[in-house]
Order: structure tokens, then C-alpha cells, then sequence
């Protein structure tokens, strides 16, 4: 049984973890990948999703990964969707942006499987889809880009958006400097996601500590206004051993997904009172921190760990993720 991988890519910096990721799953799924960027679906095309049901002729299985919910109509899209496939799973990432979800999805049962990252949607999305829902969250490559590097420089590394008082990179880096703390800011962006991901990584690699904080203290237009939620910024830094620091989301994910030295919570958002925090923290360091924190991602963050979840439902048993998953154990046990 063969595997179609369909990615509906909504560009930007910020997906391009996932870009790389589904790259990286067609690789070890030795699937055929199709990219849909531009195209959206005709009013026909949606209204025949919502008309008319699958007939599950063909011998193929689609994996639909979509970056958000409204990303689920790039299948209407997929030539001959509905007689050529066996099976339809898809792989929701923001997935708490559960009203975005399109109107096919609650008229007709096209899909077999839904995979969200977020525990607290499951309820939501099992009775709109009336599908099986599993939890499938968040990861990095840790494999292939992560590091347990022992000599970090960095103590302090910015990672993605920040509160107003953290935001401006001239700023930190003087009053870091005041506190004893070396601090760099953002990792520079790149077009390709591949260098980007390598890019974010090696940054990761050199800092003992990445700053995070939940969009509930620091929102954006692009964040969801309520819902809390982790993405790759916690994830590729753990791979590279670096723990992060700020205010960390009020999510099950935290207690489910990580470990106690994954975080150094920050009370507030207050400069002052963070920067004595992680200095504390800076000074208790020891290179083992780190070492530890890329073992616990190779054990639980992986991608690897998410492709062999999709295998089991899948009754799919790709070779070269078999191969990788024993790199991933023999690294594990040598450590």
C-alpha cells in the first residue's frame, strides 16, 4: 500500500518547521508528495465535498497535513480524491482553531483518522468530524539537527515573537550585558525551510537558555486570542538542548510532552525580575543540562516518534523509518 502526502503550505518563516517536517516524512514514508500553495477550491469543488460521499475504491492512502483547519479543503483539490484512496487521515496543527473547520468535514465522513496537536480539541473535533481522533503533538528532528552540545556561549537566545519589554534586541543586549547574561537575538530567516530549520538549530545549539513566552502574555494578530498552545519554538530548542525560559503556556501538552528541566518558568513578563531568574539559572549550568534535554527530546520529540503513530493507525510499515526509529534507540541507549 503506497502513501500520498498532500500539504497545503500557507508559506511564511513560521510554518517552515512544518514544511521541513513533511519533507522529512515523505522521505522515511517513501511517499509521493504534492504541494498545494496558490490553488484554492472552486464553489464546485466544495460543493460537491459536501454532496457527495467517498467510495474508497482506489489502493493508495492519503496523509493530509494541514497547518490549520481551514487547510482541510486543499483535499478537494487532490485529483480523483474520492475513488482514489483507501484511506484519508489528516494531521491538524492548529488545531484550536476549531470553528475554522470547513463545511465538508461536518456534512460527510471523507476522513478516517484525524490527528490533532492539541489534547483539548479532541472532544470538539470527534463530533463535528464523527471520525477517530488522536492525539499527535508538536516535534523537531532531533535526529538529524539536534545537539547535545557542551559548550554554549549564548546564555540567553531570543526566539521568535517576545512581550514589549523583551522585544527589542538592542536593548536586551545591553541590559543582558548589566546582568552579567550574553544574549543574541533572533536567528536570521531563511526562504528555504531546510537552511532555516539548520539555521534555528545551530543558534539553539550555542544557548543555554531560549526565550518563549504563551501568546496569553505575549498575542499577536496571528495567535489565537484564548487558547494557549506550544509550537516549534519549544520544541527545535529542547532538540538542541537548550531549556526555555519565559512563561510557558497553560496547556495539557506541558504536563503531557515535557519534562520538569525542559522549562524555567517566569513569573511574569517583568525585565527586571526575569533576568535575575535566568541569571540564577545561567550560573547553576552544567553542560549535563543540556545532554539531558536532548536525550529527553530524542525520546519524546522526535518527528519520527509522530510518523511511527501515523504507521500503527496506517498498518504501514515504511522501512526507513524503522531504520531511523533504531538510530534514534541505539543513540539513546549509548547515552
Amino acid at each position: 500500500m503506497s502513501l500520498h502526502l498532500v500539504y497545503r503550505d500557507p508559506g511564511g518563516v513560521g510554518y517552515h518547521p512544518v514544511l521541513h517536517m513533511v519533507h522529512l516524512a515523505a522521505e522515511l514514508f517513501d511517499a509521493q508528495l504534492t504541494i498545494i500553495r496558490q490553488q484554492s477550491p472552486t464553489f464546485l469543488d466544495k460543493l460537491a465535498g459536501v454532496a457527495l460521499p467517498r467510495r474508497r475504491e482506489g489502493n493508495e492512502i492519503c496523509l493530509l497535513i494541514c497547518a490549520s483547519p481551514s487547510d482541510l479543503q486543499a483535499l478537494l483539490l487532490v485529483r480523483r480524491w474520492r475513488s482514489a484512496f483507501s484511506k484519508i487521515v489528516a494531521w491538524v496543527f492548529d488545531s484550536f482553531w476549531v470553528n475554522h473547520t470547513p463545511r465538508f468535514l461536518r456534512a460527510q465522513q471523507h476522513l478516517d483518522h484525524i490527528f490533532l496537536t492539541e489534547p483539548e480539541d479532541m472532544e470538539a473535533w470527534s463530533a463535528i468530524s464523527r471520525t477517530p481522533v488522536s492525539w499527535l503533538p508538536w516535534g523537531s528532528d532531533v535526529l538529524r539537527l539536534g545537539s547535545a552540545n557542551s559548550s554554549r556561549e549564548v546564555d540567553i537566545l531570543r526566539f521568535g515573537r517576545q512581550p514589549p519589554d523583551w522585544s527589542n534586541d538592542d536593548l536586551m543586549n545591553g541590559v543582558c550585558a548589566a546582568h552579567g547574561l550574553v544574549y543574541r537575538g533572533r536567528p536570521p530567516a531563511h526562504d528555504d525551510p531546510h537552511a532555516n530549520q539548520r539555521e534555528v538549530s545551530a543558534a539553539c545549539a550555542h544557548a543555554k537558555f531560549t526565550l518563549s513566552f504563551s501568546n496569553r502574555v505575549s498575542p499577536s494578530l496571528q495567535t489565537h486570542p484564548i487558547r494557549e498552545y506550544i509550537t516549534a519554538r519549544w520544541t527545535d530548542a529542547l532538540a538542541n538542548g537548550a531549556a526555555v525560559a519565559g512563561v510557558p503556556p497553560n496547556t495539557e501538552v506541558i504536563d503531557k510532552l515535557l519534562w520538569p528541566e525542559a522549562l524555567l518558568p517566569l513569573a511574569t513578563t517583568n525585565l527586571d525580575s526575569g533576568l535575575n531568574a535566568i541569571g540564577i539559572a545561567v550560573r547553576n549550568w552544567t553542560p549535563r543540562m543540556s545532554a539531558h534535554n536532548h536525550l529527553q527530546a530524542l525520546r519524546r520529540l522526535d518527528w519520527r516518534w509522530r510518523f511511527k503513530a501515523i504507521a500503527d493507525v496506517l498498518a504501514l510499515r515504511p522501512e526507513k523509518l524503522i531504520r531511523e526509529l533504531a538510530a534514534i534507540d541505539r543513540r539513546v541507549s549509548q547515552t
